[in-house]
């Protein structure tokens, strides 16, 4: 079953576990329930059942077992269930990027403390982040349901404890303001925004989604909102939650190193590169990313002077 002579996953990162093929057989050996899933795809290969959600949340889970020793990934099937391979890239990314002030060498260690806002029900990017390399994190939502089954999953996963500090953002409109904490240091933040503007904008990029998959019209009973809307809708879309977002960067400039966020709508781009020229940042950097046919890219800014990324530095060498 293990597909051994199709090519790398070239898109993904070079330390991304899943660049090589699914190895099938070792993933139903991690869920054994997840053979139930396996069709031919249209190129007669073994593959999952990409349009069906419970598959692709089996997948997903096997994935986590097998490559990060995460046994216990429980959460609502309302809830967004992430792509492990493209989710791994972002936090990779990210250690790349700590790494140009560290001599190029990757930081490792609890000395690290990420903030990913808009963390979800699956808490995926501080497990991945925790297991590739042992920082610590804090995890934000505005949904205290999300909040509560995070922290379940952290609890549920020994690797996990004691590693990430889940908090509630109470205020919708805020990004860091009311989370970050005089005591706290960040050294990046990390953010998939909301990426419709409304529900109706949702349900059509779903039902694209599923007939590209399918190559079948999506029901209207296939498509449920009601746990995962603020996952995916923000009133302004992706666009208005990154204005707001920098806007919140600024005045917490000198409590974190990095700031960054996905931005799925290239078109998105100018606009947000105008809104951080008036901030003004040190240095600003976009990093392309890409998984199967979709392009993605983060973009990263910090408001560090270099000496003050020197004192940075030398305090990640002190602990």
């Amino acid at each position: 079953m293990p597909s051994k002579n199709k090519p790398h996953k070239t898109r993904l990162h070079n330390r991304n576990r899943n660049r090589e093929p699914y190895d099938l057989e070792a993933l139903i050996n991690a869920i054994p329930q997840l053979k139930n899933h396996i069709k031919l795809n249209k190129y007669g290969s073994d593959s999952v059942d990409f349009s069906n959600p419970f598959a692709v949340k089996l997948l997903n889970k096997a994935l986590l077992k097998h490559y990060y020793g995460i046994n216990n990934w429980q959460f609502p099937d309302e809830n967004l269930c992430p792509p492990i391979p493209g989710r791994a890239d972002y936090l990779h990314y990210i250690a790349d990027l700590l790494s140009e002030s560290n001599a190029d060498k990757i930081q490792k260690g609890s000395q690290i403390c990420g903030l990913d806002v808009g963390v979800g029900a699956s808490c995926i990017y501080p497990i991945i982040g925790v297991t590739e390399y042992d920082w610590n994190f804090i995890a934000t939502d505005i949904d205290p349901k999300s909040i509560d089954s995070a922290e379940q999953v952290i609890n549920s996963n020994p690797s996990l404890t004691d590693k990430v500090d889940c908090r509630l953002q109470k205020d919708p409109t805020a990004i860091f303001q009311g989370i970050i904490e005089r005591k706290d240091k960040i050294d990046f933040t990390m953010c998939n925004p909301p990426f419709h503007s409304s529900i109706e904008e949702a349900q059509k990029g779903s039902r694209r989604k599923l007939r590209n998959l399918s190559g079948k019209k999506a029901p209207e009973a296939k498509l449920n909102f009601s746990g995962a809307r603020n996952e995916l809708i923000y009133d302004g879309g992706e666009y208005q939650f990154i204005k707001n977002m920098i806007r919140d960067s600024e005045e917490f400039a000198k409590r974190c190193f990095w700031f960054s966020t996905l931005v799925s709508k290239q078109s998105n781009l100018k606009g947000i590169y105008k809104l951080l020229d008036k901030v003004k940042p040190t240095k600003l950097k976009t990093i392309a990313m890409g998984t199967g046919n979709k392009s993605s890219r983060i973009v990263a800014w910090t408001f560090l002077s270099k000496e003050e990324q020197m004192l940075w530095k030398e305090e990640w060498k002190a602990n």
